[in-house]
């Protein structure tokens, strides 16, 4: 079987953006992993940046619509491979190169620089001899078997299901399955996949690869990209979708609704499903709980299958934490009068945590990160600002650090992909953020997390905690310092670790390596916090303005 996205005629339609797409999409049945798109400008001559057995690839891809390709292709490349410190470089073009081009490549081969050409005969022969699906590592586990099943039952049955899996068990990987079982049975279906924001669109797209046949075309639909077909697999934002919907007709047999805790009870994705009454409709969610209070099974039915992420790490599914929250600056004379006086949420957080010091937290880091095997960290931060000046902190305090970075949706999208390929390299060993860590980013090889953010979303810890939770080869636990300044967070830790607890006492099995530890800096202040907030009803997701009953404190000295 043919992948005919890598034909002559399909690349020719493609044009300049279609060719690097397609080569995206050929390298993950080839074996690479980390393969990220950089093509824009300030590329500094590369395409795509791709990892293989540790190796860095880099691909250069010049379409031609007629003749061939020139020297400048590969000036442009030896260029790149010298500015990313590439192991292995390669040429693409749907065509040929010409003679000068070709003599450029031999010269530099006289002198050991080797650049790998493929084009257009070579795409052809690529997509015939390739494997039809991406290689996994990792069959699919029981509970992923079983959502994917359930998922697909209540679908039959009763037209829509919900799946709520916590980030790190692998919804996308069972929303795929269901789409894997879906073409299977019907090879013509429209499948369409749909999420909020551009950058999570196109990540989808990439894990969908993951789970079709590569005669299955997929088609990306944003504003900025509009795909000459609709055929397939499409993955778009709602707002493109949409269009497609009203204007054009465009009707799936089955749509997926990723990150589901944005559908509302109206709003676009509420009118994209209401336009598609005779699709199957499933929506996948790490998060259910929405501000507005709408419950999403309104819309989906009850959940098909659930995970969180106690059960699921008491399970050995993801990584064990060593979570340690820092409580020692807390001003404990504000905890004696908090009853008597009535504060509210707000008020409370400004009167108790009192200011903590830059130095003080970059000493704490540096003893976590010496006692964490081959460290990989990220710091959530409160700014953009605070993230930049985090970043130059670090990598002013320790060697070790010197190229920790910045990461935040103040750069530009070819900078943050660039950083996300050192990060998985190792070349960037820290990164600060705000935000762009939330959600759809996978970075499995995270085993050190400090939040220095005010965050009392539940939504937003459960997903940044997630970044970290996923199992990787050679990780024994996350490691989380919680530099905590507000009570909800206080609350929110406590209640994981008393589900936490009760899930670990059900899996008795469970090796004791695995088991994870929540704790307070200073135990005593600890056992005084889960004490004193144990009765305060409701309290992980109350608004700022909410006016806190507690316990008596006398005791407290």
């Amino acid at each position: 079987m043919s992948a005919g996205f890598l034909t002559a005629g399909e690349l020719l339609r493609g044009g300049p953006a279609g060719l690097p797409h397609a080569v995206e999409r050929a390298l993950w049945h080839l074996g690479f992993s980390d393969v990220r798109m950089i093509d824009g400008a300030g590329d500094h001559g590369a395409d795509l940046l791709a990892v293989r057995d540790r190796e860095q690839w880099i691909f250069q891809c010049k379409w031609k619509a007629s003749g061939r390709v020139d020297r400048v292709g590969v000036d442009d490349l030896e260029r790149a491979r010298a500015r990313y410190r590439a192991d292995k470089s390669v040429l693409v073009t749907n065509t040929d190169i010409n003679q000068a081009a070709a003599e450029r490549r031999q010269a530099l081969k006289g002198v050991g620089i080797d650049i790998a050409l493929w084009h257009g005969a070579t795409l052809a022969e690529i997509g015939r001899v390739m494997p039809d699906t991406v290689h996994s590592p990792y069959a699919l586990r029981p509970y992923q078997i079983q959502a994917a099943e359930a998922l697909i039952l209540d679908l039959e049955r009763r037209g829509t299901a919900l799946l709520e899996l916590a980030t790190g068990l692998g919804k996308t990987v069972i929303g795929g399955e269901v789409i894997r079982r879906h073409l299977a049975a019907d090879p013509n279906a429209r499948i369409l996949v749909v999420a909020h924001m551009r950058e999570l669109v196109a990540q989808l797209e990439k894990a969908i690869w993951r789970h079709i046949p590569k005669a299955v075309s997929t088609r990306l639909l944003t504003g900025d990209s509009k795909p000459c077909g609709l055929d397939g697999v499409v993955v778009g934002t709602v707002e493109s979708v949409l269009a497609q919907v009203r204007h054009n007709g465009y009707r799936p047999d089955l749509i997926m609704i990723d990150e589901t805790h944005h559908v509302a009870e109206t709003g676009r994705f509420a009118e994209l499903l209401d336009l598609c009454p005779s699709a199957r409709q499933f929506g996948v969610t790490a998060t259910p709980w929405r501000g507005d209070k709408f419950d999403i099974t309104a819309r989906f039915g009850e959940p098909s299958f659930k995970m969180g992420i106690a059960e699921g790490m008491a399970a050995g599914y993801l990584a064990a934490v060593d979570y340690r929250i820092y409580v020692d600056n807390i001003d404990w004379d504000v905890v004696r009068s908090v009853s008597s006086h009535g504060y509210s949420i707000k008020d409370l957080n400004r009167s108790l945590f009192l200011p903590q010091r830059d130095e003080e937290i970059v000493e704490h880091f540096r003893d976590a990160w010496r006692s964490t095997p081959d460290p990989r960290a990220i710091v959530f931060c409160q700014t953009k600002n605070h993230a930049e000046h985090i970043a130059r902190l670090l990598s002013a305090s320790d060697s070790a650090w010197a190229n920790a970075s910045y990461l935040h949706s103040g750069l530009a999208p070819l900078r943050r992909q660039i950083l996300l390929n050192e990060f998985r390299l190792g070349r960037v060993p820290v990164i600060t953020c705000v935000d762009v860590f939330n959600e759809g980013v996978d970075v499995p090889d995270v085993n050190l997390i400090a939040f220095l953010r005010v965050t009392h979303s539940r939504r937003i810890f459960v997903q940044q905690l997630g970044r970290g939770l996923r199992l990787s080869p050679g990780k024994d636990a996350l490691r989380v310092l919680d530099f905590v300044t507000d009570i909800r967070r206080v609350a929110a830790t406590l209640d994981l670790r008393r589900t936490l607890e009760a899930e670990e006492a059900e899996h008795l099995e469970l090796h004791s390596s695995h088991a994870s530890r929540i704790e307070f800096s200073d135990k005593t202040i600890g056992t005084l916090m889960d004490h004193w907030i144990r009765d305060a009803a409701d309290l992980e997701t109350s608004s700022d303005e909410v006016q806190l009953q507690f316990p008596d404190t006398q005791g407290i000295q």
